[in-house]
């Protein structure tokens, strides 16, 4: 009997969001297309012809889809082998469709896990709020950025919120800035996206991160780093770079915060050999 009526089911319809993102990209798109534009006020047109309600707050729309969810599939298949799209700020409440080479950073799930002694304190750990907050503090106390590029490292400020002039002006948010300095005294701005839960590392934060760095740390070398949680509390680092219009990974390491004697004879000697 179930499979009866898991059979006659209908299709589930797309929520409001992907309905109204699909409308926009049926709109602008052609055959061929690698780019185009789009604004904010067109979420009031679509949502009249479609008579369905719209979001209290326009610009979750297309955050949903920058950082969140995977775009319809009929967007999908438009972007051929080897390409994705992505959504990039264009200006103050304007968008960009763009056929990029990559879209997300996915954690590597072959990778081993180095464990690395646990040095957040029992509060912090008791009373973060969110997964961001918690991977943003645990990869602060535990000086996980200093471990994974080699560089002292100093928190300058999370979430900050500035414009791009490069971008039109647009708003960002960077979930957390460090400087650093290594041994030979060269001095870096190391933007840091992270990710917990459901949300997804995106290049074009990583892209926007970048934009960033190059107008308020303009004397500085920009490495921008993201973080995200994995399975049995893992921490996944990536270093990333800008290849062209591309978003590139450099370099990934998996780190497990452990209490120090969880950390045997073996593990020693397994990564002394690395």
């Amino acid at each position: 009997m179930a499979e009866s009526k898991r059979a006659d089911a209908k299709p589930k319809k797309p929520n409001r969001y992907q309905a109204i993102i699909q409308k926009i990209f049926d709109h602008h798109y052609k055959t061929g297309s690698k780019s185009f534009e789009f604004t904010r006020e067109e979420f009031v047109g679509i949502a009249h012809e479609l008579k369905i309600a719209l979001p209290k707050n326009l610009g979750d729309l297309p955050y949903a889809f920058r950082f969140r969810w995977k775009l319809p599939d009929a967007i999908v298949a438009t972007a051929g082998k080897g390409g994705e799209w992505v959504i990039e700020l264009a200006g103050r409440a304007k968008y960009r469709f763009r056929l990029a080479k990559l879209a997300n950073i996915v954690p590597n799930p072959s990778m081993i896990a180095v464990k690395i002694p646990d040095s957040t304190p029992e509060i912090i750990t008791a009373y973060a709020l969110s997964d961001e907050q918690a991977l943003l503090a645990k990869v602060r106390y535990n000086r996980l950025v200093d471990t994974f590029l080699g560089l002292t490292t100093y928190s300058l400020q999370n979430h900050l919120r500035t414009t791009v002039k490069s971008m039109g002006d647009s708003q960002i948010e960077i979930d957390e800035v460090y400087v650093g300095v290594n041994k030979h005294g060269e001095q870096f701005a190391l933007p840091m996206q992270a990710k917990g839960g459901n949300d997804r590392l995106s290049v074009v934060q990583t892209a926007q991160d970048i934009a960033c760095c190059k107008e308020k740390f303009a004397g500085l070398t920009c490495r921008p780093v993201a973080a995200q949680f994995m399975a049995e509390d893992v921490i996944a680092m990536f270093e990333l770079a800008l290849d062209g219009e591309d978003v590139k990974l450099v370099e990934e390491k998996h780190y497990k915060l452990v209490p120090s004697d969880q950390i045997s004879a073996d593990d020693l000697r397994l990564y002394t050999k690395r």
